[in-house]
């Protein structure tokens, strides 16, 4: 056998017993997952059998009364707004009508005015809505909080 066969044939047989292959290196990617900052927690009383019970409509309420009543900053006011809005439910009218003070404090008229399109959002038919916009008629014109279809008439067709 000749010189130049024997190179040749040699990269095929050290190829078939990955000789010179280079060692394969996988990369794992460490991901720590930690959760989002919040001050709103969801209450939960531990009972014998260590499982927690879901907090009634009335706890829900009081919790972000107070929530809207410590707000500080425009970032928690939307993001307790956020949270809120969040629940499958339509807050209370005393929810609304302390984010629209916590609206008012922190100087935040656009997130005032977004309340009221997420109770549009929330609630399942106008009627609702309608209810919803008497109950809340005294802050609003306490507050001068404009409706968004009385601001841009022809968007809201």
């Amino acid at each position: 056998m000749s010189t130049s066969s024997v190179l040749r044939a040699l990269p095929r047989a050290i190829g078939r017993t990955a000789g010179f292959r280079a060692a394969r290196t996988s990369t794992v990617l460490r991901v720590s997952y930690a959760p989002a900052f919040s001050t709103a927690r969801v209450l939960k009383a531990d009972n014998a059998d260590g499982h927690g019970h879901e907090e009634s409509f009335e706890e829900f309420t009081a919790r972000y009364e107070k929530e809207f009543d410590t707000v500080q900053d425009v970032f928690e006011l939307q993001r307790n707004l956020n949270n809120a809005f969040a629940y499958d439910l339509v807050p209370s009218p005393s929810v609304l009508v302390a984010a629209l003070k916590a609206a008012r404090r922190v100087n935040d008229y656009p997130t005032a005015v977004r309340v009221f399109e997420g109770i549009k959002a929330k609630v399942e038919n106008k009627n609702q809505y309608e209810q919803y916009l008497e109950e809340l008629r005294p802050i609003r014109e306490e507050l001068g909080v404009e409706l968004k279809e009385d601001l841009f008439p022809e968007e809201s067709k």
